[in-house]
Formats: structure tokens, C-alpha cells, sequence
């Protein structure tokens, strides 16, 4: 019996195979086999249109909004006068100023953010030296609901995406003489509780050396990590359990542990090689062309805004590679290649590099380079890295967009690029922020460039392979500061809006998916 049956088994199969998928073609379903049936999946279009701007209050008054979708209410911060401005947006084809929110403490508001009803502004104090706040308010009414004292310049906040809890990045920069340092801070605060925690470095002092061996900078004078670190952005993960926090001037991420309220691990990013292939920079608005070259030169990441997403259960983190320099009167790192003494051992072309028209203009650090310390120098820097990354969660590189960004502007937008040229000598295109919004199974991301006045926008749903979408600009926008992205389900449109804040010329551009 057992051997019968293993006769007749392929035949049993064959019969099954054709009895559930073929049994259409032998009794036919009444229509076109290739009619799509209601379980084809249909493409999810991101197709970015321009609606309109509106200006706020001049330059320095539209830094980075936040909107209500209960309200239709767009916050903005607006450095020009120290005030919130709302707008209802509600028509985005006709936005309709509702006042200011001046807030109780003194200080000019950095940032913005919304959830639940309740308005969250970082607020520094007069004194950039002391600690700034956190105020709450209420969007329906304006109602204050609280005001917490955090870390030394309060730069950005974002609530956890349950709702728990608020948590600001404290900057805590130097004074312009560089005689007061303070530390630099990550203020979680719990909503419910009213309890503020000021997560500091200190327990990482000590490690600098092993930090800086793996591209990690503590550099200001005579300080410690903790005073040194500079937390500029916050983003969250989706459970509400973590937070990454970018260390710009340090070129690092912290990890925070929101359960715990402990700074898990500083993640240093490294460098770049622009001598690499696919890297390439322009590095002169001196040599009368635009135009990318493979250089000696190493990009520090040095990131600014930074976006958290997950694919497949995996936590991976985009940050904008923007840079920046610490140019103060007490203590500047800044200089151009032109004026560094390169190593002729590893340079013998030293001269003919420092012309103007080839590496000569481009800014550099004097922190970085001398690796045996005679006084001239063996590496070359630039400030940030022209490009966005993908990281893990737990800081390997999984992609970077290389000269991506230089090479789709000056083929697209060739008078754009690098600021029309003016900016290459110093960090190109200036990627400054960075937001993701999931659109159907799409993971979009918006990348805005401060000095090319554009949003570009590309898909990332698989983090090793981003694809190129499109590019945003508005005539008038200058220097965007925030990209915000609205889905669909909370749009005044009923589609997906992305709302660009330009603080140079202070005006708000709408952008649909339709």
C-alpha cells in the first residue's frame, strides 16, 4: 500500500497544481485575463507640485514650523520679532495669519513641534549661556500648559510619538570669547509628570581619545567632553523607546535610551574620502567652471537635522551632512587650504594644490591633519560631507549619497549649484534638513539644501539603494531651515503636503502630492 502510494503522490500533486491555478484557463472567469483584479497592487505616485508662498515677517522669521491637524494651525517660529506665528492653513491656497504666541520667558524661540493638541517651543535665554526653557501650550486655545527649565540652548524639540514625553537637543555653545563653556545636554521631559531630566556626557569623559581614534572631535579649549559635545537634533524611534542625537561640531550621534533616561553610546561618524570615486567635489568658486573633481581632501559628516525610519523591523537613521565650523573670537579652527603648510613628503604638488583656482580656497580645520605634530600637515579637512547617509541604529554606514546631490543639480539645475558656485569653496550645497513620510509603501525622503534654495526629494524604502525623485524650489525661497511633511490622512487637501520653512528670506512654500 505504501509503495502504491508513493506511485500515485505525483499525480495527486499535478492534479491539485492545475485544480488551483489553472482552473481558470479550462472554465474561464468571464472577462480579459489581463484585467487587474482588486488584489493588483497599484503604484504609489509621489509627484511633488508647487502651491504657493507666503512671507512671514521678513528675513530670519520663518526658521521651522510645526502643524496642528486638529486645528489646521501652522506654527512658525519667528526669530525677526521673538514670537510663534500661526497661521490657518486650512486653504493652503489662501493662508490666513491668526497672531503670535509671545512666550513667558524671555529668549528667542529655536523650534517647534506638535502633537496631541499641545504646542512644544524651545526657547533659549537672553544670556546663550544659561538655560533656556520648554514651553507648552495648548493649539486650540493657547492656553499654557507649562513651562520647564532644561539644558543651555534649547535648538530643537520633538515629542516621542506616543505622546509620553518631550525631549530637546541642549547645544550649550561657548560665549564669543570662549571663557564660558557650557555642557552640552539632552532635557527629556515627562508630559504627565512634569518631570524634566538633563541627560549630560559626563559619564564619557575620559574616552575622548578612543572616540577621536574612530573620527569623534573634542576640540574645544581646555574642555571636556561634556562641555564640548554640542547636541543640535533629535529624532525618535517609532516605539518611543530611543532617541539619536546629533553632535555636529563633533562629528558623532548619541544614542539615548528613553526608558532608562541614560546616554547609551556616543557613535562617531568618520570621515569621507572625496579622492574616492563617486565622491567627487568641486572644491574653488574661483577656477570659472562648475565642475567635480576627485580631491585629497577628507569630508567631516558633521550632520544637522537627522530622521529616524524602519524597514523589516530594523532601525535606521538619515542625517544631513551640512558641517560646521567653530569660528568664534576666543578660538576660531577655521582656515583655507591656501594658508595651512602642507607636508611636501605627502604633497610634493603642495604648491600647485594651494593655487586658488585648484584646493587653495577651500575651508579646512587646523584641529585635524597634523597626525606627528612638526607643524605642517599630513591629511586634509572639509566641513561635512555635500551628501545625506543612512545609518543603522547602531551607527554602520549602510549608504551615502557621495556627490549625488552636486552631480542631479548641476545637471538639472546648473545656476543652483553649490549656491551658483559661490558656496563650493566651503561645504557645496549645505544639506541642512532632513524628513521621511511613508506614502502608501513608500519611505520619501526630503533633503533640503540651504544654499541652493531646493528640497530634493527621493525614495528610501530600501536603505542601501535610495532612488532620486525630484527636485523643489520656489522663486524668493532662500535658505530652508525646515522640511515638513504632512500625510495625506492629516492634509487640510485631503494629499500629501510638504511645507518648506526659508529663514534667509523668512516666506513658507506648500508643496502637493496629487
Amino acid at each position: 500500500m505504501k509503495n502504491y502510494l508513493k506511485l500515485l503522490l505525483p499525480t495527486l500533486l499535478l492534479f491539485a497544481f492545475f485544480s488551483c491555478d489553472k482552473i481558470d484557463d479550462f472554465i474561464g472567469d468571464g472577462g480579459d485575463d489581463d484585467e487587474p483584479t482588486d488584489d493588483t497592487p497599484t503604484e504609489t505616485i509621489v509627484d511633488f507640485q508647487y502651491v504657493g508662498t507666503f512671507d512671514v515677517d521678513g528675513e530670519d522669521s520663518a526658521e521651522i514650523s510645526a502643524y496642528d491637524p486638529s486645528t489646521k494651525k501652522l506654527f512658525v517660529t519667528n526669530g525677526a520679532l521673538d514670537v510663534i506665528t500661526i497661521f490657518d492653513i486650512s486653504d493652503i491656497h489662501n493662508p490666513r495669519r491668526l497672531g503670535n504666541i509671545t512666550c513667558i520667558n524671555p529668549g528667542s524661540p529655536n523650534s517647534v513641534a506638535v502633537k496631541d493638541g499641545m504646542l512644544a517651543v524651545a526657547l533659549s535665554s537672553t544670556d546663550e549661556q544659561s538655560e533656556g526653557y520648554i514651553e507648552l501650550f495648548e493649539t486650540e486655545t493657547l492656553k499654557e500648559l507649562g513651562s520647564f527649565k532644561v539644558g543651555v540652548l534649547p535648538d530643537m524639540v520633538t515629542f516621542t510619538p506616543n505622546g509620553e514625553y518631550i525631549v530637546c537637543a541642549n547645544e550649550g555653545e561657548p560665549n564669543e570669547e570662549y571663557t564660558v563653556d557650557p555642557v552640552g545636554s539632552v532635557g527629556v521631559i515627562n508630559i504627565k509628570s512634569h518631570q524634566v531630566s538633563i541627560l549630560g556626557f559626563e559619564s564619557f569623559n575620559g574616552m575622548e581619545e578612543s572616540l577621536e581614534d574612530k573620527g569623534f572631535r573634542v576640540f574645544g579649549p581646555n574642555a571636556t567632553l561634556a562641555m564640548d559635545v554640542e547636541p543640535e537634533y533629535v529624532t525618535v524611534s517609532d516605539d518611543s523607546r530611543k532617541a539619536w542625537v546629533t553632535l555636529q561640531e563633533n562629528n558623532g550621534v548619541a544614542v539615548v535610551n528613553l526608558e532608562t533616561l541614560q546616554i547609551d553610546a556616543i557613535l562617531p561618524l568618520g570621515f569621507k574620502d572625496y579622492s574616492a570615486p563617486g565622491n567627487e567635489i568641486d572644491p574653488s568658486n574661483e577656477d570659472g567652471k562648475k565642475e567635480l573633481r576627485s580631491v585629497p581632501v577628507s569630508g567631516i559628516y558633521q550632520p544637522d537635522a537627522i530622521a529616524y525610519y524602519s524597514v523589516n523591523g530594523m532601525d535606521y537613521i538619515v542625517t544631513a551632512n551640512e558641517g560646521d565650523a567653530r569660528d568664534y573670537d576666543g578660538f576660531s579652527e577655521e582656515e583655507r587650504l591656501a594658508d595651512l603648510v602642507f607636508d611636501e613628503t605627502v604633497f610634493p604638488d603642495a604648491t600647485t594644490l594651494q593655487l586658488d583656482e585648484n584646493l587653495g580656497r577651500l575651508q579646512s580645520t587646523t584641529t585635524l591633519g597634523d597626525i606627528d605634530g612638526d607643524g605642517d600637515y599630513d591629511e586634509l579637512y572639509n566641513y561635512g560631507a555635500r551628501s545625506f547617509s543612512i545609518w543603522s541604529g547602531m551607527g554602520q554606514l549602510v549608504y551615502d549619497s557621495g556627490n549625488d546631490i552636486a552631480e542631479i543639480t548641476l545637471q538639472l539645475t546648473p545656476d543652483a549649484f553649490n549656491g551658483d558656485d559661490n558656496r563650493s569653496d566651503d561645504k557645496g550645497a549645505e544639506p541642512e534638513a532632513v524628513s521621511i513620510l511613508k506614502i502608501g509603501e513608500r519611505q520619501i525622503l526630503f533633503v533640503g539644501l540651504e544654499r541652493n534654495n531646493q528640497t530634493l526629494v527621493y525614495d528610501i524604502s530600501n536603505p542601501s539603494f535610495p532612488e532620486f525623485i525630484q527636485i523643489l524650489s520656489a522663486d524668493g525661497d532662500i535658505g530652508p531651515e525646515g522640511v515638513l511633511p504632512i500625510s495625506a490622512e492629516d492634509s487640510p487637501t485631503g494629499n500629501d503636503l510638504l511645507i518648506v520653512s526659508n529663514e534667509v528670506s523668512g516666506t513658507v512654500s506648500f508643496y502637493e502630492n496629487d
